[in-house]
């Protein structure tokens, strides 16, 4: 089942009366429970593309649509909802509230969607598992200056999955955290995609990339080839069901990436 779908995805800017073709017919789909890298070279248009694909700025020409709604036929006040309750969104740089709590800046989204007609106490109930599973139930009320990056970049993994949205998206996620706590955000993303979550993500890290089913890589505001990988969780276990070295399997899976970049002109 397709949870996202791209036809003919243009968007051009007017810089000093020059016409500039960032994104040039764009086509790709996302199957429910994929998790899709896209990569390319600086200016690449791949930031582009994840904003106009999310709603986030308004395509020139095409189509986006998401389970079976096109969302570029929507008007700003329709796209925003689609945003807080079908969408769930992680940057690189963690915009939280400084005047709240972690907790306080986790449960927001939820109060201001009360999707489904939930209770405050549900959606707090909710927010406190979140900060369970994702190992940080201890920092919910600290400060957002309190805690670590990657603490951080977990919350706000929670903050967006608050209002059970049916596809995350990602801009360079672990731009910018060390490597520890990148490998932390990758496993929770991982997890994530494995229990179902479907989950786009720009990102120019080899690493990152590689714990992604599928890869696409664009140039010139186009995607020029994409390299299927598949899901890293399902290929722990080898054909006698025994658990594969999970170092080994990156490794393998590193190694392809890099050769499938160079051949893309990377």
């Amino acid at each position: 089942m397709q949870a996202l779908q791209v036809k003919d995805l243009c968007k051009t800017y007017i810089i000093n009366k020059r016409q500039n073709n960032v994104l040039v017919n764009v086509n790709f789909t996302i199957e429910q429970g994929e998790m899709i890298a896209v990569m390319g070279p600086s200016g690449s248009g791949k930031s582009t593309l994840l904003y106009s694909v999310s709603g986030m700025d308004r395509p020139t020409a095409g189509q986006v649509i998401l389970g079976g709604k096109e969302i570029t036929k929507l008007n700003e006040k329709e796209l925003a909802k689609v945003r807080l309750n079908e969408m769930g969104f992680i940057f690189q740089q963690m915009h939280m509230l400084k005047n709240l709590t972690v907790m306080d800046n986790i449960l927001l989204p939820g109060y201001q969607s009360r999707k489904k007609d939930r209770t405050r106490k549900e959606i707090d109930t909710y927010g406190t598992s979140l900060m369970h599973k994702l190992g940080i139930s201890e920092i919910a009320a600290n400060d957002i200056t309190e805690v670590s990056g990657g603490q951080l970049q977990r919350a706000c993994i929670c903050r967006s999955l608050i209002n059970c949205p049916q596809i995350l998206f990602a801009d360079e996620p672990t731009g910018a955290l060390n490597r520890g706590a990148s490998e932390e955000v990758m496993s929770v993303l991982n997890r994530l995609n494995q229990e179902g979550t479907t989950i786009m993500l720009v990102t120019h890290d080899l690493k990152v990339a590689a714990k992604c089913s599928r890869i696409l890589y664009i140039v010139d505001g186009n995607i020029k080839g994409e390299l299927a990988l598949g899901c890293l969780l399902s290929q722990k276990k080898d054909d006698r069901g025994q658990i594969t070295d999970i170092e080994r399997l990156l490794r393998e899976r590193e190694r392809k990436l890099n050769q499938w970049l160079v051949e893309m002109g990377w």
